[in-house]
């Protein structure tokens, strides 16, 4: 249900249209049955669009008009476009069960997915996530009873399949992990692949290694996804200081011109991508309501419903520099009170996902987004952040102003630089 309802009188339409906001909402209209199917939509000024879709005709015209069909006017105003798009999402997935995923068209986004349950894991990209378990997810995260049906991991949103194929493709360029899709049965006899051939498989096809070798490979292929490369820049350092240390300074060469082609495979990935279950954080976002802005609480990639936090009090701006602490327990107590919804089925967390991605690699987006690290938020970020989006400031540098920051958490956490 949205937020306000009220019914539509054509004789008396000059009291809807003052009624309603000449602002951005999210809208429904009903016909006198209400269990037929109503006109659902977004706009960027509800007033306007409602005098369109509602006022009287003048002579003949092939716009849609509905005046002689709507009794009840439902609304909710919207402060943003992502707000809208999430609102909109549900309005049309509670009363279109079975046809809103063809009205709303969106595009699942691009994960790199390693499949763990095979004897012989290896990685793919994919844009479906396996069915849930347990009852679906549940709001305490992904791991444990409400978690995928498989032992996959999931690693994402990538902005397009080409970007996802071109990492992984760029990172299993550094390990011996299998590239093909069969399910292995190991024959000494069999006469392997190109790959293997090349060296960059340790050939489990043909016995070219012990299971407890290629074990060892995968746990390093999930280290570098996990830490965003840095577990492998950390190892080759190790290992160039290690030759540089002997007098060996040809070795010390080839491990450093490994060390770059490692850091640039890391370099494509953006800060939103990491393993989903360790996808939290929270978006800022304008809200309707002038005094306040909406905060989208994210958990392992699914959308929360929006809580506002009012901070249009007397010299509100200056109240937020000055005492960040305050501002910082406000927020911490708002996303503590938000329950993660709890999905049924693994479309909704790729519909999340999705409306998320198109978001985040937006050109031009309004809000910010800041992710968890270790399940911490940079909260010095978030008071900060809150306070440009209620300003209607754009935010330095990066949009979402995180940009790297989980990988240079990473990087501290590895004793690296974090450059």
């Amino acid at each position: 249900m949205l937020s306000y309802r009220i019914e539509f009188i054509p004789d008396r339409d000059s009291e809807l249209f003052a009624a309603v906001p000449a602002s951005a909402a999210v809208f429904l209209l009903r016909g006198v049955d209400e269990a037929g199917e109503p006109y659902v939509s977004k706009t960027s000024n509800l007033r306007r669009r409602l005098q369109r879709l509602l006022g009287p005709v003048d002579g003949q015209t092939r716009k849609l008009n509905l005046r002689e069909r709507v009794r009840w006017v439902e609304w909710t105003a919207t402060g943003s476009d992502f707000e809208a798009s999430f609102l909109l999402y549900q309005t049309l997935r509670r009363e279109f069960p079975k046809a809103y995923d063809k009205r709303l068209r969106l595009r699942f986004a691009p994960l790199v997915k390693m499949v763990l349950d095979n004897p012989y894991p290896r990685a793919t990209v994919t844009t479906r996530i396996s069915g849930l378990k347990g009852g679906g997810l549940k709001s305490g995260g992904l791991k444990g009873s409400g978690g995928v049906r498989s032992n996959a991991q999931y690693f994402g949103p990538f902005a397009t399949r080409v970007a996802a194929e071109k990492f992984a493709n760029d990172a299993l360029d550094l390990f011996k992990m299998r590239r093909c899709i069969d399910d292995l049965h190991p024959d000494p006899q069999f006469p392997g692949c190109i790959y293997s051939e090349m060296k960059m498989c340790l050939a489990p096809c043909f016995k070219g290694c012990s299971d407890e070798e290629y074990g060892a490979e995968v746990g390093r292929v999930q280290q570098f996804f996990e830490s965003g490369g840095h577990s492998l820049v950390r190892e080759i350092e190790r290992q160039r200081d290690d030759a540089s240390t002997s007098l060996d300074f040809e070795a010390a060469a080839a491990l450093h011109t490994r060390l770059e082609k490692v850091k640039a495979a890391a370099a494509q990935l953006p800060s939103i991508v990491r393993r989903l279950d360790d996808l939290n954080g929270v978006m800022v976002q304008p809200s309707a309501d002038l005094e306040s802005v909406a905060l989208f609480k994210i958990v392992g990639g699914r959308i929360c419903a929006p809580v506002a936090l009012n901070v249009g009090q007397p010299a509100g701006a200056v109240q937020l520099v000055s005492k960040p602490q305050s501002m910082e327990s406000r927020i911490a107590e708002a996303l503590a009170e938000v329950e993660a919804p709890k999905l049924r089925r693994a479309l909704e967390w790729m519909e999340h996902l999705a409306l998320l991605k198109r978001w985040y690699y937006r050109t031009i987006k309004v809000g910010e987004l800041f992710l968890a690290d270790d399940g911490e938020l940079p909260m010095r970020r978030v008071v900060r952040g809150v306070s440009r989006v209620f300003r209607g400031e754009k935010p330095a540098g990066d949009l979402s102003d995180t940009a790297g920051d989980y990988w240079k958490f990473r990087a501290r956490e590895a004793g690296l630089p974090e450059s």
